[in-house]
Protein backbone atom coordinates (compact mmCIF):
# COMPACT_ATOMS: atom_id res chain seq x y z
CA UNK A 1 0.00 0.00 0.00
CA UNK A 2 1.08 3.01 -1.15
CA UNK A 3 1.19 6.02 1.07
CA UNK A 4 2.00 9.74 0.35
CA UNK A 5 4.70 11.75 2.12
CA UNK A 6 3.88 14.49 4.12
CA UNK A 7 6.56 17.35 4.76
CA UNK A 8 7.89 17.08 8.79
CA UNK A 9 8.06 21.42 8.62
CA UNK A 10 5.48 24.17 8.12
CA UNK A 11 6.48 26.38 5.59
CA UNK A 12 5.95 30.08 6.27
CA UNK A 13 4.22 32.39 3.87
CA UNK A 14 6.78 34.74 2.58
CA UNK A 15 4.43 38.10 3.42
CA UNK A 16 5.78 37.07 7.01
CA UNK A 17 9.16 36.44 5.93
CA UNK A 18 9.58 40.12 4.74
CA UNK A 19 8.48 41.36 7.78
CA UNK A 20 10.52 39.71 9.90
CA UNK A 21 13.72 40.67 7.52
CA UNK A 22 12.31 44.55 8.17
CA UNK A 23 12.71 43.56 12.16
CA UNK A 24 15.98 42.45 11.71
CA UNK A 25 17.77 45.12 9.75
CA UNK A 26 15.87 47.63 12.06
CA UNK A 27 17.60 45.53 15.22
CA UNK A 28 21.38 45.45 12.81
CA UNK A 29 20.81 49.54 12.61
CA UNK A 30 20.07 50.01 16.00
CA UNK A 31 23.13 47.45 16.59
CA UNK A 32 25.57 49.47 14.55
CA UNK A 33 24.36 53.18 15.69
CA UNK A 34 25.51 51.86 19.21
CA UNK A 35 28.47 50.27 18.20
CA UNK A 36 29.45 54.07 16.46
CA UNK A 37 28.66 55.44 19.75
CA UNK A 38 31.07 53.08 21.68
CA UNK A 39 33.95 53.01 18.71
CA UNK A 40 34.36 56.81 19.40
CA UNK A 41 34.93 55.80 23.09
CA UNK A 42 38.24 53.85 22.39
CA UNK A 43 39.53 51.75 24.50
CA UNK A 44 37.07 53.51 27.16
CA UNK A 45 34.36 51.50 26.02
CA UNK A 46 35.07 48.17 27.94
CA UNK A 47 35.00 50.30 31.05
CA UNK A 48 31.50 50.57 32.96
CA UNK A 49 30.65 54.63 33.12
CA UNK A 50 31.56 54.66 37.05
CA UNK A 51 35.43 53.26 36.45
CA UNK A 52 35.73 55.74 33.62
CA UNK A 53 35.12 58.51 35.91
CA UNK A 54 37.26 56.61 38.47
CA UNK A 55 39.80 56.87 35.75
CA UNK A 56 39.23 60.89 35.53
CA UNK A 57 40.04 61.22 39.08
CA UNK A 58 43.96 60.42 38.22
CA UNK A 59 44.14 62.66 35.58
CA UNK A 60 45.01 66.23 35.60
CA UNK A 61 42.23 69.02 34.48
CA UNK A 62 44.36 70.07 31.84
CA UNK A 63 44.58 66.08 30.72
CA UNK A 64 40.73 66.04 30.90
CA UNK A 65 40.34 69.24 28.95
CA UNK A 66 42.68 67.43 26.22
CA UNK A 67 40.38 64.49 26.45
CA UNK A 68 37.21 66.30 25.90
CA UNK A 69 38.78 67.10 22.24
CA UNK A 70 38.64 63.32 21.72
CA UNK A 71 34.93 63.00 20.54
CA UNK A 72 31.78 64.31 20.69
CA UNK A 73 30.52 61.16 23.25
CA UNK A 74 33.23 61.41 25.41
CA UNK A 75 32.72 65.41 25.67
CA UNK A 76 29.08 64.45 27.09
CA UNK A 77 30.60 61.83 29.25
CA UNK A 78 32.80 64.38 31.20
CA UNK A 79 29.96 67.30 30.82
CA UNK A 80 28.04 64.38 33.14
CA UNK A 81 31.19 63.54 35.50
CA UNK A 82 31.78 67.47 35.80
CA UNK A 83 28.05 67.74 37.24
CA UNK A 84 28.23 64.55 39.27
CA UNK A 85 29.22 65.30 43.09
CA UNK A 86 32.30 63.44 42.71
CA UNK A 87 33.28 65.74 39.75
CA UNK A 88 32.26 68.81 41.77
CA UNK A 89 34.60 67.71 44.70
CA UNK A 90 37.26 66.97 42.48
CA UNK A 91 37.35 70.05 40.16
CA UNK A 92 35.41 73.42 42.26
CA UNK A 93 38.26 73.91 44.51
CA UNK A 94 37.40 76.42 47.29
CA UNK A 95 40.55 76.91 49.38
CA UNK A 96 39.97 80.75 48.43
CA UNK A 97 41.07 81.49 52.11
CA UNK A 98 44.07 78.98 52.34
CA UNK A 99 46.52 81.18 50.52
CA UNK A 100 49.85 79.48 52.34
CA UNK A 101 49.79 75.74 52.01
CA UNK A 102 52.67 74.00 52.21
CA UNK A 103 54.99 73.76 49.12
CA UNK A 104 52.64 76.06 47.08
CA UNK A 105 53.45 79.83 46.33
CA UNK A 106 50.83 81.86 47.76
CA UNK A 107 47.25 81.53 45.47
CA UNK A 108 49.30 80.53 42.46
CA UNK A 109 47.78 76.99 42.26
CA UNK A 110 43.86 77.32 42.84
CA UNK A 111 44.50 80.40 40.42
CA UNK A 112 46.12 77.86 37.48
CA UNK A 113 43.83 75.50 38.83
CA UNK A 114 40.63 77.59 37.52
CA UNK A 115 42.57 78.71 34.32
CA UNK A 116 42.60 75.18 33.08
CA UNK A 117 38.98 74.54 34.47
CA UNK A 118 38.12 77.42 32.39
CA UNK A 119 39.57 75.38 29.30
CA UNK A 120 37.93 72.20 30.09
CA UNK A 121 34.45 73.99 29.66
CA UNK A 122 35.11 76.05 26.88
CA UNK A 123 35.98 72.90 25.47
CA UNK A 124 33.03 70.70 26.41
CA UNK A 125 30.38 73.45 25.67
CA UNK A 126 31.99 74.15 22.31
CA UNK A 127 29.33 72.85 20.32
CA UNK A 128 26.44 74.74 22.65
CA UNK A 129 25.10 78.14 21.54
CA UNK A 130 26.52 80.78 23.92
CA UNK A 131 23.25 80.98 25.92
CA UNK A 132 22.99 77.79 26.54
CA UNK A 133 26.91 77.55 27.51
CA UNK A 134 26.53 80.09 30.24
CA UNK A 135 23.63 78.55 31.73
CA UNK A 136 25.02 75.21 32.18
CA UNK A 137 28.00 76.81 33.29
CA UNK A 138 26.40 79.13 36.04
CA UNK A 139 24.62 75.66 37.03
CA UNK A 140 28.22 73.90 37.80
CA UNK A 141 29.49 77.40 39.73
CA UNK A 142 26.19 78.73 41.38
CA UNK A 143 27.28 76.19 44.27
CA UNK A 144 30.49 78.92 45.05
CA UNK A 145 29.62 80.76 47.17
CA UNK A 146 33.06 82.82 46.84
CA UNK A 147 32.17 83.44 43.13
CA UNK A 148 29.22 85.81 43.46
CA UNK A 149 29.82 89.61 44.30
CA UNK A 150 28.12 89.45 47.93
CA UNK A 151 29.22 85.68 48.71
CA UNK A 152 32.52 85.83 50.49
CA UNK A 153 32.04 87.34 54.58
CA UNK A 154 35.77 88.02 54.00
CA UNK A 155 36.37 89.51 50.26
CA UNK A 156 39.77 91.31 51.54
CA UNK A 157 41.15 87.81 51.81
CA UNK A 158 40.10 85.65 49.24
CA UNK A 159 40.59 84.43 46.22
CA UNK A 160 37.26 83.41 45.10
CA UNK A 161 36.22 86.39 42.72
CA UNK A 162 40.26 86.15 41.25
CA UNK A 163 39.48 82.50 40.63
CA UNK A 164 36.31 83.18 38.55
CA UNK A 165 37.77 86.28 36.95
CA UNK A 166 40.65 83.95 35.38
CA UNK A 167 37.85 81.20 34.83
CA UNK A 168 35.78 83.76 32.79
CA UNK A 169 39.07 85.18 30.85
CA UNK A 170 40.43 81.96 29.66
CA UNK A 171 36.45 80.58 28.40
CA UNK A 172 35.53 83.49 26.54
CA UNK A 173 39.43 84.51 24.95
CA UNK A 174 38.76 84.23 21.24
CA UNK A 175 34.70 85.44 21.24
CA UNK A 176 33.58 87.89 19.09
CA UNK A 177 32.01 91.21 20.89
CA UNK A 178 28.09 89.55 20.32
CA UNK A 179 28.93 86.80 22.67
CA UNK A 180 31.16 89.17 25.14
CA UNK A 181 28.36 91.60 25.37
CA UNK A 182 25.91 88.31 26.29
CA UNK A 183 28.55 87.50 28.89
CA UNK A 184 28.23 90.73 30.41
CA UNK A 185 24.57 91.50 30.31
CA UNK A 186 24.24 87.49 32.02
CA UNK A 187 26.93 88.43 34.75
CA UNK A 188 24.97 91.67 35.15
CA UNK A 189 21.97 89.54 35.63
CA UNK A 190 23.10 87.30 38.52
CA UNK A 191 24.84 89.70 40.34
CA UNK A 192 21.92 92.74 39.96
CA UNK A 193 25.34 94.81 39.45
CA UNK A 194 23.82 97.85 37.62
CA UNK A 195 21.04 97.87 40.76
CA UNK A 196 24.05 97.94 43.54
CA UNK A 197 26.26 100.55 41.10
CA UNK A 198 22.43 103.11 41.12
CA UNK A 199 22.70 102.74 44.58
CA UNK A 200 26.72 103.56 45.39
CA UNK A 201 26.36 106.31 42.59
CA UNK A 202 23.40 107.86 43.47
CA UNK A 203 24.17 108.02 47.30
CA UNK A 204 26.74 109.93 49.57
CA UNK A 205 30.01 109.14 48.57
CA UNK A 206 30.97 106.54 51.96
CA UNK A 207 27.52 106.19 52.99
CA UNK A 208 27.66 102.73 51.21
CA UNK A 209 31.35 101.74 52.24
CA UNK A 210 30.98 97.97 52.13
CA UNK A 211 28.52 97.78 49.01
CA UNK A 212 31.42 99.89 47.53
CA UNK A 213 34.19 97.65 48.27
CA UNK A 214 32.47 94.84 46.93
CA UNK A 215 31.77 96.34 43.68
CA UNK A 216 35.56 97.52 43.19
CA UNK A 217 36.83 93.61 44.19
CA UNK A 218 34.32 92.23 41.67
CA UNK A 219 35.06 94.89 38.75
CA UNK A 220 38.59 94.42 39.04
CA UNK A 221 38.72 90.96 39.67
CA UNK A 222 36.13 89.15 37.68
CA UNK A 223 35.83 91.33 34.63
CA UNK A 224 39.24 93.65 34.57
CA UNK A 225 42.26 92.37 35.88
CA UNK A 226 43.18 89.26 33.86
CA UNK A 227 43.02 90.37 30.30
CA UNK A 228 46.40 90.42 28.05
CA UNK A 229 45.46 92.34 25.40
CA UNK A 230 44.62 96.41 25.92
CA UNK A 231 41.44 96.31 23.63
CA UNK A 232 39.61 93.61 25.93
CA UNK A 233 40.30 95.56 28.98
CA UNK A 234 38.82 98.61 27.41
CA UNK A 235 36.03 96.77 26.00
CA UNK A 236 35.44 95.17 29.81
CA UNK A 237 35.60 99.07 31.49
CA UNK A 238 33.51 100.49 28.27
CA UNK A 239 30.66 98.27 29.27
CA UNK A 240 31.04 99.04 33.23
CA UNK A 241 30.85 102.76 32.61
CA UNK A 242 29.18 103.47 29.52
CA UNK A 243 25.24 102.78 30.29
CA UNK A 244 25.54 106.13 33.49
CA UNK A 245 25.88 109.32 32.77
CA UNK A 246 28.86 110.93 32.74
CA UNK A 247 29.01 112.83 36.49
CA UNK A 248 28.37 109.09 37.80
CA UNK A 249 30.95 107.45 35.27
CA UNK A 250 33.38 109.36 37.15
CA UNK A 251 32.39 108.25 40.87
CA UNK A 252 32.00 104.96 39.65
CA UNK A 253 35.54 105.45 38.01
CA UNK A 254 36.82 106.47 41.40
CA UNK A 255 35.20 103.69 43.08
CA UNK A 256 37.01 101.12 41.15
CA UNK A 257 40.57 102.31 40.89
CA UNK A 258 40.68 105.85 43.46
CA UNK A 259 43.30 105.10 46.48
CA UNK A 260 42.03 102.69 49.52
CA UNK A 261 42.72 102.71 53.09
CA UNK A 262 44.99 99.88 53.70
CA UNK A 263 43.59 99.49 57.01
CA UNK A 264 40.10 98.01 55.83
CA UNK A 265 40.15 98.65 51.81
CA UNK A 266 37.49 100.86 52.05
CA UNK A 267 37.55 103.63 49.12
CA UNK A 268 39.22 107.20 51.17
CA UNK A 269 36.99 110.00 49.12
CA UNK A 270 38.63 112.74 51.00
CA UNK A 271 42.20 111.43 50.04
CA UNK A 272 42.57 114.32 46.40
CA UNK A 273 40.89 116.82 48.85
CA UNK A 274 42.46 117.46 52.12
CA UNK A 275 46.31 117.26 50.60
CA UNK A 276 48.56 116.75 48.04
CA UNK A 277 48.92 112.63 47.27
CA UNK A 278 51.31 110.51 45.62
CA UNK A 279 51.40 108.40 42.81
CA UNK A 280 49.94 105.46 43.87
CA UNK A 281 46.90 106.97 44.76
CA UNK A 282 46.50 108.08 41.59
CA UNK A 283 47.94 105.17 39.04
CA UNK A 284 44.76 103.03 38.36
CA UNK A 285 42.64 106.42 37.86
CA UNK A 286 45.69 107.27 35.10
CA UNK A 287 45.88 103.86 33.98
CA UNK A 288 41.90 103.67 33.06
CA UNK A 289 42.11 106.92 31.63
CA UNK A 290 45.01 106.18 29.16
CA UNK A 291 43.35 103.10 28.14
CA UNK A 292 39.92 105.02 27.69
CA UNK A 293 41.58 107.20 25.65
CA UNK A 294 43.70 104.65 23.62
CA UNK A 295 42.48 104.04 19.89
CA UNK A 296 41.66 100.56 21.05
CA UNK A 297 38.94 102.07 22.87
CA UNK A 298 36.19 102.90 20.28
CA UNK A 299 33.95 103.70 21.73
CA UNK A 300 35.13 106.50 23.49
CA UNK A 301 36.05 110.07 21.71
CA UNK A 302 38.88 112.16 22.96
CA UNK A 303 36.03 115.06 24.30
CA UNK A 304 34.31 112.27 26.22
CA UNK A 305 37.85 110.93 27.91
CA UNK A 306 38.24 114.98 28.44
CA UNK A 307 34.87 115.74 30.26
CA UNK A 308 35.26 112.39 32.38
CA UNK A 309 38.87 113.47 33.94
CA UNK A 310 37.02 117.17 34.41
CA UNK A 311 34.07 115.59 36.45
CA UNK A 312 36.49 113.55 37.98
CA UNK A 313 38.36 116.54 39.16
CA UNK A 314 35.32 117.24 41.77
CA UNK A 315 34.46 113.59 43.08
CA UNK A 316 33.65 114.36 45.72
CA UNK A 317 34.27 117.52 45.57
CA UNK A 318 36.96 120.22 44.05
CA UNK A 319 40.35 118.50 44.22
CA UNK A 320 43.89 120.27 44.90
CA UNK A 321 44.84 121.77 42.13
CA UNK A 322 48.38 119.60 42.69
CA UNK A 323 46.77 116.05 42.55
CA UNK A 324 44.61 117.49 39.09
CA UNK A 325 48.05 118.30 37.97
CA UNK A 326 49.92 114.71 39.07
CA UNK A 327 46.77 113.30 37.60
CA UNK A 328 47.42 114.57 33.88
CA UNK A 329 51.55 113.55 33.59
CA UNK A 330 50.61 110.11 34.99
CA UNK A 331 47.52 109.97 32.23
CA UNK A 332 50.60 110.89 29.49
CA UNK A 333 50.94 113.75 27.10
CA UNK A 334 48.14 113.30 25.03
CA UNK A 335 45.57 113.42 27.54
CA UNK A 336 47.34 116.28 28.86
CA UNK A 337 47.93 118.72 25.90
CA UNK A 338 44.15 118.15 24.99
CA UNK A 339 42.75 118.52 28.75
CA UNK A 340 45.05 121.73 28.44
CA UNK A 341 43.81 122.91 25.16
CA UNK A 342 40.47 122.87 25.66
CA UNK A 343 40.84 124.89 28.32
CA UNK A 344 42.76 127.43 26.62
CA UNK A 345 39.72 127.50 23.43
CA UNK A 346 37.29 127.61 25.86
CA UNK A 347 38.89 131.00 27.20
CA UNK A 348 39.55 129.33 30.50
CA UNK A 349 43.27 131.21 30.72
CA UNK A 350 43.31 131.50 34.30
CA UNK A 351 42.38 128.17 35.22
CA UNK A 352 45.34 126.85 32.32
CA UNK A 353 48.04 129.29 33.91
CA UNK A 354 47.42 127.80 37.71
CA UNK A 355 47.28 124.22 36.31
CA UNK A 356 51.07 124.93 33.83
CA UNK A 357 52.54 126.52 37.15
CA UNK A 358 51.11 122.82 39.26
CA UNK A 359 52.39 120.78 36.65
CA UNK A 360 55.99 122.26 37.27
CA UNK A 361 55.59 122.08 40.75
CA UNK A 362 54.83 118.50 40.41
CA UNK A 363 57.62 118.25 38.12
CA UNK A 364 60.28 119.74 41.37
CA UNK A 365 58.50 117.52 43.27
CA UNK A 366 58.38 114.02 41.62
CA UNK A 367 61.82 114.43 39.67
CA UNK A 368 60.60 114.90 36.47
CA UNK A 369 62.36 116.89 33.42
CA UNK A 370 61.44 120.19 34.18
CA UNK A 371 62.00 120.49 29.95
CA UNK A 372 59.42 118.45 29.52
CA UNK A 373 56.49 121.34 31.41
CA UNK A 374 58.47 123.59 29.04
CA UNK A 375 57.79 122.21 26.07
CA UNK A 376 54.22 121.11 27.12
CA UNK A 377 53.52 125.05 27.96
CA UNK A 378 54.96 125.85 24.09
CA UNK A 379 52.28 123.64 22.51
CA UNK A 380 49.58 125.25 24.56
CA UNK A 381 50.84 128.12 23.11
CA UNK A 382 50.26 127.47 19.56
CA UNK A 383 46.26 126.95 20.20
CA UNK A 384 45.78 130.59 21.06
CA UNK A 385 44.64 131.87 17.78
CA UNK A 386 46.42 135.70 18.55
CA UNK A 387 49.37 136.96 20.07
CA UNK A 388 47.35 138.71 22.49
CA UNK A 389 45.90 135.54 23.74
CA UNK A 390 49.12 133.95 24.08
CA UNK A 391 50.85 136.74 25.84
CA UNK A 392 48.07 137.34 28.24
CA UNK A 393 48.33 133.51 29.38
CA UNK A 394 52.05 133.77 30.07
CA UNK A 395 51.38 136.81 31.65
CA UNK A 396 48.74 134.60 34.24
CA UNK A 397 51.63 132.10 34.53
CA UNK A 398 53.79 134.20 35.74
CA UNK A 399 51.18 136.09 38.18
CA UNK A 400 50.12 132.75 39.52
CA UNK A 401 53.69 132.23 40.63
CA UNK A 402 54.28 134.91 41.96
CA UNK A 403 50.47 134.82 44.26
CA UNK A 404 51.59 131.37 45.26
CA UNK A 405 55.03 132.18 46.43
CA UNK A 406 53.74 135.11 48.34
CA UNK A 407 50.58 132.85 50.07
CA UNK A 408 53.27 130.71 51.25
CA UNK A 409 55.52 133.15 52.29
CA UNK A 410 52.60 134.58 54.36
CA UNK A 411 52.18 131.21 55.85
CA UNK A 412 55.62 130.94 56.96
CA UNK A 413 55.65 133.90 58.72
CA UNK A 414 52.47 133.71 60.12
CA UNK A 415 54.36 130.61 62.22
CA UNK A 416 51.36 128.26 61.70
CA UNK A 417 53.66 125.24 61.26
CA UNK A 418 52.65 121.64 61.59
CA UNK A 419 54.68 118.95 62.53
CA UNK A 420 56.09 117.70 59.42
CA UNK A 421 56.93 121.87 59.10
CA UNK A 422 55.27 121.28 55.96
CA UNK A 423 54.47 124.99 54.46
CA UNK A 424 58.14 125.90 54.74
CA UNK A 425 58.78 122.57 52.83
CA UNK A 426 55.89 123.58 49.81
CA UNK A 427 57.96 127.07 50.02
CA UNK A 428 60.51 125.48 49.18
CA UNK A 429 59.92 123.10 46.20
CA UNK A 430 57.45 125.88 44.77
CA UNK A 431 61.05 128.43 44.25
CA UNK A 432 62.85 125.65 43.27
CA UNK A 433 60.05 124.78 40.49
CA UNK A 434 59.82 128.20 39.27
CA UNK A 435 63.73 128.94 39.42
CA UNK A 436 64.30 125.33 37.21
CA UNK A 437 61.03 126.21 35.04
CA UNK A 438 62.81 129.69 34.12
CA UNK A 439 66.28 127.80 33.70
CA UNK A 440 64.69 125.65 31.35
CA UNK A 441 63.20 128.34 29.22
CA UNK A 442 66.44 130.32 29.39
CA UNK A 443 68.23 127.17 28.01
CA UNK A 444 65.74 127.45 25.39
CA UNK A 445 65.83 130.47 24.14
CA UNK A 446 69.42 130.57 23.85
CA UNK A 447 69.50 127.48 21.79
CA UNK A 448 66.65 129.13 19.28
CA UNK A 449 69.26 131.68 19.19
CA UNK A 450 72.20 130.50 18.62
CA UNK A 451 70.92 128.62 15.57
CA UNK A 452 69.15 131.31 14.04
CA UNK A 453 72.87 133.33 14.38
Amino acid sequence: MTSTATPSYTSIPNQKHRRSNRRSRQRCDTLDTDSQSLSTLGYFKTLPLEIFQMVLNYLSVKDISLLSMVSKTISNHLINYISTPSGNRRLLLQDFHNLELPGKREGSYILEHYKSLGLLLKRCTLLLPTKDRLKYIHKILSEVSCFKLNGCPSPLHCLGLQCYGVFLQILTAGWDELECHRVFNFLCELSNLPRKVQTVVSSKPGSARKLELRIRLYCRSVLLNHWIHRSDSAFWLTRILKPWPMVNQARLLYIIFGPVSSLDGHVVWQKMIEGPTDETSLKGLADAIKLLYDTEAREWTADDVISLVDELSVVPREWLMENNARLLILSGNGICFTFMASKAVNGRTLELARLMVFLALVCEKDLYCMDWAVKMMQKVCKVFSTPGERNNFLQCVENVFAHMVMDMLQTVLSGDRDEEDSSFLNLFHLVNAQANFHKEILYLTMRSNSNTV
